[in-house]
């Protein structure tokens, strides 16, 4: 979470903008973007370049050749951040307007790729050298304070503290998956070298972000050395879609800077029509929207059939079946009202999965999880498609502490239960002879069939009362008695003051 001297330069160069005829929470956002991505251009070619020197294998730097902008050509190496933050204010706002701008906009050759299609209506929009030269500098000073706390997500605590402002504007209300929940989701499905994975409603395509970083850190050898694995890595790897053309905007930025070239990720409505994969992906992480109904009459017939609701949330369930291929994982979060709703759409959903796939783990999560941007009760959902059932004995745990404060603050604290889950989720044999009293046990598929697929944690989960002795009711009316006379004798004295 931001909190202290981060916060504090965030909420300076956002000034900066306000101050300077930028008030629009969306245009802010979108050019504070750009402006970090053409910085983190420079920071990632330089870890690249260190990274391939490494690993003894050829780079090329995205500065190096000469660059054709218009009728000029200008030697790359000016249009690195190091570069021109150095110039007098006036040239500086000339090469960017000029230079730097058109480069990031004609970055990628692929015309189809994600950065092309969201980076063509791109709008450098400050309005004066002085402003880009204060902006400039504020940014130097925040990654300054963001490199301070590298072992904190703080980049990804900066999207989430911007995309904040605009649900403290009251415009679209977004806000991301804290980073660390995505980073358990992650840790629990383990994607490898020829996963394709999808998020449904992107947004600034955190979790596709996570999975690469995921797979960099654990599966670098088998990417990068071998040709075929890294080419689908870069190019058909990951799938992203949403309908905000600004947060489709932010996550193609996020991902290439990840180092992911070209992602697919694309403007739709996943619920719609306009959505035709299935059985398509091996792995589904994804948080989907839960607020709200929507207009029946625009969703995808075959989802209908699965539920029929106007509720997304249980909509985009069916939808994450239909999406997966035969033995495809899915880690999805979900309000808790999924897992024991009682209407006929929630309880077909349930049975669905429970007994047409294999439901693997239901992990429910304390209401804080989300604050301050909304105190929801939410679970994550394990699942396996396998269209002929095999549920057979479902993980259940109760998150009780995810390492922050369950408060607006969200300050950081000792308590926190997501390593025991990925270590117990990754060993549930071992978990057979838990009890339900504990955090985590194990409940057989029978059972949940037997209380109407109820999947809420506290229909299973047992509570040991510990009796408490009272002393005899005497004592306590004798006890109320003395202190009335006290507080007489105090009221008198009082009196007798005044």
């Amino acid at each position: 979470m931001i909190t202290g001297e981060l916060k504090n330069r965030i909420d300076s160069l956002w000034e900066i903008f306000w101050t300077g005829g930028l008030t629009n929470p969306l245009d802010v956002i979108e050019q504070m973007t750009y402006l970090m991505f053409i910085r983190d251009l420079d920071d990632t070619d330089n870890t690249h370049a260190r990274e391939s020197a490494m690993l003894g294998l050829p780079f090329e730097s995205i500065f190096a050749k000469e660059v054709k902008i218009g009728d000029r050509v200008i030697d790359g190496t000016k249009l690195k951040w190091s570069v021109f933050r150095d110039l007098p204010a006036d040239r500086m706002y000339s090469v960017m307007q000029e230079m730097v701008f058109p480069f990031i906009k004609n970055l990628n050759v692929n015309k189809d790729s994600a950065y092309s299609k969201y980076m063509d209506d791109a709008i450098f929009k400050l309005p004066t050298p002085l402003m880009l030269s204060k902006v400039v500098d504020a940014m130097d000073d925040l990654y300054a304070q963001m490199e301070k706390l590298k072992e904190s997500d703080a980049r990804g605590d900066v999207y989430e503290y911007l995309l904040s402002k605009l649900s403290t504007a009251g415009v679209n209300g977004q806000f991301r998956t804290p980073r660390h929940i995505i980073r358990m989701m992650v840790a629990l499905m383990e994607p490898d070298a020829e996963d394709v994975i999808c998020d449904p409603s992107c947004g600034t395509a955190g979790f596709l972000v996570e999975a690469s970083e995921y797979l960099r850190a654990n599966k670098k050898e088998e990417i990068f050395y071998d040709k075929r694995k890294k080419e689908h890595f870069m190019n058909h790897m990951f799938y992203g879609f949403d309908m905000d053309r600004t947060m489709l905007r932010i996550g193609a930025m996020n991902m290439m800077t990840h180092g992911v070239e070209s992602p697919f990720i694309e403007y739709r409505d996943s619920l719609s029509d306009q959505n035709p994969d299935k059985e398509k992906y091996s792995l589904i992480l994804a948080n989907p929207p839960f607020k709200g109904s929507l207009d029946a009459d625009i969703v995808s017939a075959d989802l209908l059939k699965v539920c029929k609701t106007k509720k997304t949330e249980l909509l985009f369930l069916a939808l994450f079946v239909r999406m997966l291929k035969i033995g495809g994982r899915c880690a999805c979060i979900v309000p808790d009202g999924v897992l024991f709703g009682s209407s006929a759409a929630h309880k077909a959903v349930r049975k669905e999965i429970v007994e047409n796939q294999r439901l693997e783990a239901v992990i429910s999560m304390p209401s804080g999880v989300f604050k301050p941007y909304a105190g929801v009760s939410t679970g994550i959902l394990v699942f396996t498609k396998t269209s002929h059932g095999g549920t057979d004995n479902v993980w259940f745990y109760d998150m009780q502490a995810d390492g922050f404060s369950l408060d607006d603050k969200r300050t950081v604290v000792k308590e926190n239960d997501i390593p025991d889950i990925i270590q117990r989720f990754h060993n549930r044999d071992a978990e057979a002879d838990r009890e339900r009293t504990e955090k985590s046990f194990l409940v057989s598929k029978q059972e949940i069939v037997d209380n109407g697929y109820d999947l809420s944690i506290n229909k299973y989960k047992k509570t040991e009362y510990v009796p408490v002795e009272y002393p005899p009711t005497s004592e306590i009316i004798s006890k109320i008695e003395e202190l009335d006379v006290q507080i007489a004798k105090e009221f008198k004295e009082l009196k007798a003051m005044l």
